[in-house]
């Protein structure tokens, strides 16, 4: 199967919806993205296609519509990207910028993972398999960010829980890391 590498420019990824989070900030050293990390979500928790999460990432969550909201509804967080269940994605803040997806974080003794990471989500659950969709775009979208930022290397790919152990689980062991990585080589050689 023959694909076409996704673009990248200033930041943004061509592909990609834009939807403005105003939860980001500068990064403090602009020439430091080298880690990328998976997370998953779903708004209300389990279920997917809701649109909530979009809410929340622009601070526009009701509360009142599921009682899981009132705990999360004043979090001001966001990602970088999203990749729904069907395989669209959704940018809420410029690869360029300081997405907060991360929190509490360590990698390879640095803390602030935020500071030099790219976060993307994926709609779904630790232990909900993730769609064939989902897999082909998330290699697409990471063999590009490989080729964007020099300073990102396939050993510098982790999960959420790896770098916020016991605090956060996702991408669960759904997330089969076997498939992805296989299919970010096949995309890299094949557009060798």
């Amino acid at each position: 199967m023959t694909r076409h590498a996704m673009t990248i420019r200033n930041g943004l990824l061509h592909e990609a919806r834009w939807v403005a989070s105003p939860n980001f900030g500068p990064r403090p050293l602009t020439d430091d993205i080298s880690l990328l990390v998976i997370h998953n979500i779903s708004l209300p928790p389990g279920q997917f296609g809701s649109g909530d999460i979009e809410r929340f990432f622009r601070n526009q969550l009701d509360k009142s519509a599921h009682p899981y909201f009132e705990t999360i509804a004043e979090l001001k967080v966001s990602s970088h990207l999203l990749i729904e269940r069907d395989g669209t994605v959704i940018q809420f803040v410029n690869f360029n910028d300081r997405a907060w997806h991360a929190g509490a974080s360590e990698f390879c003794g640095r803390d602030n993972c935020n500071d030099y990471s790219i976060g993307i989500e994926l709609e779904g659950t630790d232990d909900t398999p993730y769609t064939a969709e989902q897999y082909h775009v998330l290699a697409d979208i990471t063999a590009s960010l490989l080729k964007e930022y020099p300073a990102l290397t396939e050993d510098r790919i982790t999960g959420h829980n790896n770098i916020a152990p016991g605090r956060k689980t996702d991408p669960g062991p759904a997330f089969d890391w076997l498939r992805y990585r296989s299919e970010v080589t096949a995309f890299i050689e094949e557009q060798a």
